[in-house]
């Protein structure tokens, strides 16, 4: 049934063959019917069938992933709708939630891949996936690098700039616990710690610092004496802030406030029950 699903005929091979001989792994319409020498009505035909057996995927008008062969026909799964994700703009990453999620620091998977872009899009879907944009200001637009997904590049943040893009807005992390949650695992991941630094002073806001700091001694990361220096420097551009909902809206039995980071927690206990100490448990384990 697979072998079925997957043949081809005589012009639907002249387009997998050329894909595959070349490399290639995105296509256009203009492109296949060039390739056929045919009118464009005789390309959308063949390029409905190559849809259908899962030879080809759309991923903007006119434009096409190509699934190779050796993917076979559920390539474009899960994972790779990142991929069709990429092809919505050249000025892009993947971050936030759907970073942390290919990263392994969460558990939780939503059907909503968070695109990080300077530019003001219109959020779009892909097969049954929302892509949910969200505009990054130039200032924060870095921090992020190539990842290979099943033979196609998609540009991720790193794990340090995933790290703080869901302390600084965690409505793109599942909240509060789940970003302090993601924090936590990256930080026992081989966290790059002085990478961070650079990250928070490069950003320039003390409250996202303040907060930072603070996440960093609730779950008793291992935090580099020099790197914390820095961490408490730029803090210190800051007044005080807050992590969780707005102080005029104040949460029943909160944390409250801490005076070595100038941070009113406004958050329930039970919102980040488990993760104290977290980072400090798993960093011991790996030093054994």
């Amino acid at each position: 049934m697979e072998f079925a699903t997957r043949s081809l005929s005589a012009q639907e091979s002249r387009v997998v063959l050329a894909l595959s001989e070349s490399g290639r792994r995105e296509t256009t319409r203009a492109e296949i019917s060039h390739l056929l020498g045919g009118t464009s009505k005789s390309a959308d035909h063949v390029i409905e069938s190559l849809r259908r057996k899962g030879w080809l995927e759309r991923a903007t008008w006119g434009t096409y992933l190509f699934i190779p062969p050796e993917y076979g026909p559920d390539a474009l799964g899960n994972s790779n709708l990142l991929a069709l994700a990429s092809q919505i703009t050249k000025r892009y990453y993947i971050g936030f939630g759907t970073a942390a999620a290919h990263y392994g620091l969460t558990t939780q998977h939503r059907n909503v891949i968070y695109m990080v872009t300077p530019q003001r899009l219109r959020d779009r879907t892909v097969g049954r996936s929302k892509v949910q944009i969200v505009t990054q200001a130039e200032s924060k637009f870095f921090g992020f690098e190539e990842v290979d997904v099943l033979g196609y590049k998609v540009v991720l943040s790193d794990r340090e700039k995933t790290a703080i893009d869901c302390i600084d807005h965690p409505e793109y992390a599942g909240g509060v616990g789940e970003a302090a949650a993601i924090f936590a695992t990256a930080s026992r991941r081989r966290f790059d710690w002085y990478k961070a630094s650079d990250y928070l002073e490069r950003i320039g806001a003390g409250a996202l610092a303040r907060r930072f700091g603070w996440l960093a001694d609730f779950i008793k990361a291992d935090v580099p004496p020099s790197a914390r220096e820095r961490i408490v420097a730029l803090a210190a551009r800051s007044r005080k802030t807050w992590l969780g909902a707005s102080p005029e809206s104040p949460v029943p039995r909160a944390i409250g406030y801490d005076e070595t980071w100038k941070v009113f927690v406004n958050v329930a206990p039970e919102e980040l029950h488990g993760i104290a100490g977290l980072g400090k448990r798993k960093a011991a384990e790996e030093g054994q």
